[in-house]
């Protein structure tokens, strides 16, 4: 007891005192209760133990149980009572402050290998004390008359002694003698039993092969044999046993009687079966679970080509907002009205539906006609799922998205269909909810590229997988290069180079884009830094960064900016963050904080993609702003000629207010000389797109930047 912690050394004692007055009535032995009581302490100890191991250990639990067998705990309720103190008391005074969900089904799991280890070592002291009688019966058969009678005593005793059943019968099956223990087992009287015939114990759940090893038994022509079967009893319920029957011979070796021997198993057999149902079915719902799902859809899938299936995967939209709101009681309640629609939407031969956790729910049917089937079932959720759910008083809406997978088995595995139908569940939750969606290939396809993108992001960006390409920026007046915009890349081992509308959406739902956004701004500033120090007109130069809304909201911007134009020696006016005109809708002067802090320090402060938004021109004044950068689709509306008189005009006040306002105009996607001279004529001061260069290399601008000094 010295390796427990402190205080469980007490809390084992009083389990095992528990535990001692529940079986000790029940127990054969010369001990004192005290005495027994300490017998029992060390097996508390290992169940203790075995409750907070790591990995559960069957094994602890069987040895428990032998160990009841060992101490002459061979009264079967015993072990009913041994069951029921684990059951209830082990967690209490065992589990300490770990998970008591997990504990209680390690705790039933032992009690299971406890059941085990004590049937197997009870069978064993009957094959046991079987052995002793068939020795003894043959033994008695060349000795005298008094040792005879000694033998038939020790028989007696041991016969009437045993803790499970012992019956013997001649060859015919008629039933000679019987024991205290099979009456017991059989609930009545020896008249009930004895004088019966064996063959009048058929059962419907007797397997194929019991009377037929019986018929070799009673022919000579095997010796014994053990099986697992069912007899009625005269209430009409039913008795499981472990049954060995042995054949006796007599002094000629021709065949006698037979010995049957009988281990009561029933209470045993209801508890694996209230084990197998809780593990196979959901404690809130009563719904079968993930376990018991996968068990029936990979039977589906395997019953071969000639078999579709189609599934269902729900989710339902919002609950987590009615799990805030209201409790997870009242989430509970909904999910059981919800489990209750859908079983009532699922009640054709092949229908299951399951509960996989959370609020997502599975439903299945399989048959030729699955891919019509499915869809109506879907349809029918869907309308099960329109009226409201009444609890404390307050109607909640119910809304789900469902994803649909139906095929023909032997195409996919089960992990397959399931992803794919949680895939498809959230491009339906994606579309705006309440609706179903067919599984697509194609999309599930770019989902699993999505996600390998998001798995490998981290690794990427410490395998230096990402690198940055620049476009310059142009001035539209003398058509020199003032700078450029940083656009980083993937590129990545087997898809080649991503641009970062492929992995800038993931690395922001991830929160990897602060550190590879860090990275970004650290490589531009030291490209800048070259850039001025190889450039005769330094000033000329910025270098432009985008900004996502991740960024702007992270509490080291500032300080991150600050250190790392520190570090590169470069000047703050040698920077342009860009943030886009959709982040700063509506932003509070929190949010502007950190923009307005940066400018002051004398970094530009670009409004990017405007125009595309509901853009609020008033709002320009109190925005930390020096540029704006009008969308392309500005640009775009250009490439017509003659332009779009209205859109010349858009462009011609924005960038009047602009420059009223002291900010300059940057426009993108210029792609041809006639766009770039329109944009000039309109008043816009810098432009980048293709007409000027494709993003390259730093080297390219470098070019461009000398090319256009000797020009």
């Amino acid at each position: 007891m010295s390796g427990e912690p402190d205080g469980l050394e007490d809390r084992l004692r009083r389990f095992a005192a528990i535990w001692s007055r529940a079986v000790f009535p029940l127990t054969p032995t010369s001990s004192t209760r005290t005495e027994f009581e300490a017998q029992l302490l060390p097996l508390a100890e290992r169940l203790s133990r075995a409750l907070r191991a790591p990995a559960f250990q069957a094994a602890e639990g069987r040895a428990v149980g032998a160990a009841l067998v060992a101490a002459h705990c061979t009264d079967p309720e015993a072990l009913s009572r041994s069951l029921d103190c684990v059951d209830a008391y082990l967690v209490l005074y065992c589990g300490g402050d770990g998970d008591r969900e997990a504990l209680r089904s390690r705790s039933a799991r032992l009690q299971h290998a406890m059941s085990a280890g004590y049937a197997q070592a009870l069978r064993e002291r009957t094959l046991a004390e079987q052995e002793a009688v068939a020795q003894a019966a043959l033994r008695a058969q060349g000795v005298v008359a008094q040792a005879l009678h000694a033998t038939e005593a020790r028989f007696r005793a041991v016969f009437e002694g045993a803790a499970i059943g012992i019956g013997i019968a001649d060859l015919e099956g008629n039933i000679l003698q019987v024991n205290g223990a099979l009456m017991r087992m059989f609930g009545g009287g020896e008249q009930l039993v004895r004088g019966r015939n064996v063959k009048d114990w058929t059962h419907v759940d007797d397997a194929p092969q019991v009377w037929r090893l019986y018929d070799e038994l009673v022919q000579g022509e095997r010796e014994h044999y053990h099986v697992e079967k069912a007899f009625y009893r005269p209430d009409g319920t039913v008795l499981w046993t472990n049954l060995t029957v042995s054949l006796l011979r007599d002094a000629d070796g021709d065949p006698q009687y037979q010995l049957a021997l009988m281990e009561d198993t029933t209470e045993r057999r209801l508890l694996n079966l209230r084990l197998r149902y809780e593990a196979t079915h959901d404690a809130l719902t009563g719904l079968p679970n993930r376990t018991l799902f996968f068990e029936r859809l990979e039977k589906v899938l395997g019953a071969g080509e000639d078999q579709r299936f189609g599934l269902c995967y729900l989710d339902l939209d919002g609950f987590k907002t009615i799990n805030d709101s209201l409790g997870h009681a009242a989430g509970d309640r909904l999910l059981v009205e919800v489990a209750d629609r859908l079983q009532s939407c699922a009640t054709a031969p092949g229908e299951m539906v399951a509960r996989l956790g959370g609020d997502e729910f599975v439903a299945l049917t399989t048959g030729p006609n699955a891919q019509r089937e499915v869809d109506e079932l879907a349809a029918r959720i869907m309308n099960a799922l329109l009226a409201p759910v009444r609890i404390d008083g307050r109607e909640l809406t119910v809304r789900g998205s469902i994803g649909i997978v139906e095929g023909a088995a032997g195409e996919r595995n089960a992990a397959e269909v399931l992803r794919s139908a949680d895939i498809t569940m959230y491009r339906a939750k994606s579309a705006g909810g309440n609706r179903f969606e067919l599984a697509d290939p194609e999309a599930d396809a770019r989902a699993i590229t999505r996600h390998g993108l998001t798995t490998a992001l981290p690794a990427a960006l410490d395998r230096g997988e990402f690198f940055i390409e620049y476009q310059p920026l142009v001035h539209l007046g003398d058509g020199s290069v003032r700078g450029a915009e940083a656009l980083v890349r993937w590129l990545h081992p087997q898809h080649g180079v991503l641009g970062p509308d492929r992995f800038i959406p993931l690395a922001e739902h991830t929160g990897l884009i602060v550190p590879l956004g860090r990275w970004v701004l650290e490589q531009s500033v030291r490209q800048a830094r070259e850039w001025r120090a190889r450039h005769a007109d330094a000033e000329r130069f910025r270098i432009n960064v985008n900004l996502s809304p991740c960024q702007l909201t992270h509490p080291a911007l500032v300080q991150d900016t600050v250190d790392i134009l520190e570090r590169a020696g470069v000047e703050p006016d040698a920077l342009c963050l860009e943030v886009t005109e959709s982040a700063l809708i509506g932003a509070d002067d929190d949010l502007l904080k950190p923009l307005r802090r940066l400018a002051e320090m004398g970094v530009d402060i670009a409004l990017d993609d405007f125009g595309t938004g509901y853009s609020n021109l008033a709002n320009l004044r109190r925005l930390p702003v020096s540029i704006l950068k009008l969308d392309r689709s500005f640009t775009q509306s250009m490439q017509q000629f003659p332009a779009d008189p209205v859109d010349l005009k858009i462009v011609e006040g924005i960038v009047s207010l602009a420059h009223s306002l002291d900010l300059a105009v940057t426009v993108e996607g210029v792609e041809t000389g006639a766009q770039a001279e329109q944009l000039r004529i309109l008043g816009c001061d810098t432009a980048q797109g293709w007409y000027y260069a494709r993003p390259g290399p730093p080297e390219r601008l470098h070019q461009l930047a000398l090319a256009d000094a000797t020009g």
